[in-house]
């Protein structure tokens, strides 16, 4: 079979390989979608301390049961048949860590990731390990879910859970740091699941601007290159600032502005991790003390998050197939990854 495997930085290799064997507590997927993010380019160019080469890349993904192995019913439950539609969650905790004990798998401290640990889904058939049956991390797609918006199912999770840590009310105001496909969804689950009120858009590429803006409609767009972002969204609240920001980018400056125009009792989520050479920011402590500002980090996703992804497609409260604007096959997802490098897409899926 095909599959694209990472060996080193700079070399990702499209490849014939053996079509992988199930034991007895795995499950055979034939992939139908794999779709890609940000953080496969920066594994192309950089790797990642998780990765050991070679590894069949690729985390959020969408497929057809295959085989299910004789031991999975007895040892997990759940009742796979072949033919059955699946996502797979790609952020793997262990279970049994005081974090799972606590119900925070999303932090467990000895996650383990498809596509790092265990060969992904940028191929034409894919093992589900007995880790990801064992946390329940195999789910059934909807009937009314395509393999493509099932497959945006996991980054959808992520979203959820920074979401979930804000408390956002009905009628907050909302601003959103990156356009890319993470800040779109951001703003579909901030006013399909929580009612918010004005969403307004934040990103300094004109382009990705215009193109997210026409598919989710935020209250305004702000080019951060044009104007002091900070200053426009104090003028749009009337001096008051935002009562959650979520920066879905790794800019530092992002994160220094959203502390400086938060409103009083306002959220803030570092949603997205910033590059490891240079981790830091500067925070004015006293705006934190004085406004009380509640900051959050967002690591990932646990596998109920990923369920109620589905849901909320499934419902239509947060669609999602719109947000996908290319569909490339197996053998262009190098070409996939240059796509999402550029900014040219909002979402990028593979189709082996």
């Amino acid at each position: 079979m095909k599959a694209l495997r990472y060996y080193a930085p700079e070399d990702v290799r499209l490849e014939e390989i053996a079509e992988p064997d199930c034991a007895p507590d795995e499950i055979k997927l034939r992939v139908r979608n794999c779709s890609t993010c940000g953080t496969d380019v920066k594994i192309r160019h950089n790797g990642h301390q998780n990765l050991t080469p070679p590894r069949t890349l690729g985390h959020e993904i969408a497929g057809e049961i295959v085989e299910v192995g004789a031991a999975v019913r007895e040892r997990f439950g759940g009742d796979w048949r072949v033919g059955d539609r699946a996502q797979v969650i790609a952020a793997v905790p262990c279970g049994e860590c005081h974090e799972c004990g606590k119900g925070w798998m999303a932090v467990c401290r000895n996650q383990t990731s498809v596509g790092y640990q265990y060969d992904g889904g940028f191929a034409e058939y894919m093992i589900v390990p007995a880790q990801v049956l064992k946390v329940n991390g195999l789910n059934r797609i909807p009937d009314t879910v395509g393999y493509d918006e099932a497959s945006a199912a996991e980054p959808f999770a992520c979203a959820i859970n920074a979401q979930e840590l804000l408390g956002i009310e009905p009628g907050d105001t909302v601003v959103i740091f990156g356009a890319g496909p993470i800040g779109c969804m951001h703003t579909r689950i901030a006013r399909g699941v929580h009612a918010c009120g004005p969403v307004y858009l934040i990103d300094v590429n004109a382009d990705r601007l215009k193109l997210s803006a026409h598919a989710v409609q935020p209250d305004e767009v702000i080019n951060a290159a044009e104007v002091d972002a900070v200053q426009r969204v104090l003028e749009l609240t009337g001096g008051r600032g935002a009562d959650v920001i979520i920066t879905a980018t790794a800019a530092n400056i992002t994160q220094e502005q959203a502390i400086a125009m938060a409103a009083r009792n306002g959220r803030i989520s570092f949603f997205g991790g910033l590059p490891k050479t240079d981790p830091t920011i500067t925070c004015d402590s006293n705006v934190v003390h004085y406004r009380q500002l509640h900051i959050h980090g967002a690591n990932g996703s646990a596998p109920e998050h990923n369920r109620r992804a589905l849901d909320y497609i499934a419902t239509g409260r947060v669609p999602v197939r719109d947000l996908i604007t290319h569909r490339l096959p197996l053998a262009q997802a190098l070409d996939a990854f240059d796509i999402v490098e550029r900014g040219e897409a909002i979402k990028v899926t593979i189709e082996p």
